[in-house]
């Protein structure tokens, strides 16, 4: 559902109404902040999904522990995503390198820890992916709220971000633009 932000901040960063880039970033993480509420039902009941689709019960237990403890995850992918379509709406991607970059170094040291030095085992790799997730929003959100890069297409929250008419048209674009990208995904894992 981020993939509509495409459309929107380059629409308004090429109409040079710069201070619309944030505001469309504000709703489509409100949408997608929404969205993960029922992404995270689904994620608590994969296990029993598993079960009831007949795959394997013991193996259905352990990928629906998996999901129960990524549940933050998606959360922090959403924002994560809205952010990297903001930056890229006005080509200012080359921050996202360090970022990305440390983040990775990052993971695999939280990985090693959660996963083998707690005994966490499965639910650790979650947990080390959330971890991981929810660093590389915090600091994409550092770089834009303190660049000076961003100084203009970011002013800080807005009320406006919450009008019913712009979410609606924020939802008629990242519908169909999800749907789209679900389709391309089945039809390539076929």
């Amino acid at each position: 559902m981020a993939n509509a932000l495409d459309t929107f901040c380059g629409q308004s960063y090429g109409a040079k109404q710069y201070h619309m880039l944030g505001i469309h970033m504000q709703r489509a993480m409100i949408v997608l902040l929404l969205m993960s509420i029922p992404l995270a039902f689904i994620w608590t009941n994969t296990g029993h999904i598993l079960v009831f689709l007949r795959q394997d019960p013991e193996i259905s237990v352990e990928a629906g522990n998996y999901a129960r403890y990524m549940i933050p995850s998606t959360i922090a992918l959403g924002l994560v995503q809205c952010q990297i379509k903001f930056l890229q709406a006005q080509s200012n991607v080359l921050p996202m390198i360090p970022i990305a970059g440390c983040t990775a170094a990052l993971h695999v040291f939280v990985c090693w820890v959660m996963v083998f030095k707690s005994g966490l085992g499965i639910k650790g790799a979650a947990i080390a992916n959330s971890i991981s997730y929810w660093l590389n929003v915090v600091l994409l959100g550092l770089y834009v709220r303190s660049s000076a890069t961003c100084k203009e297409t970011w002013t800080g929250f807005s009320k406006e971000a919450l009008a019913f008419d712009g979410i609606l048209k924020f939802l008629r674009l990242a519908v169909p633009s999800a749907l789209m990208f679900w389709c391309v995904i089945i039809l390539c894992s076929t």
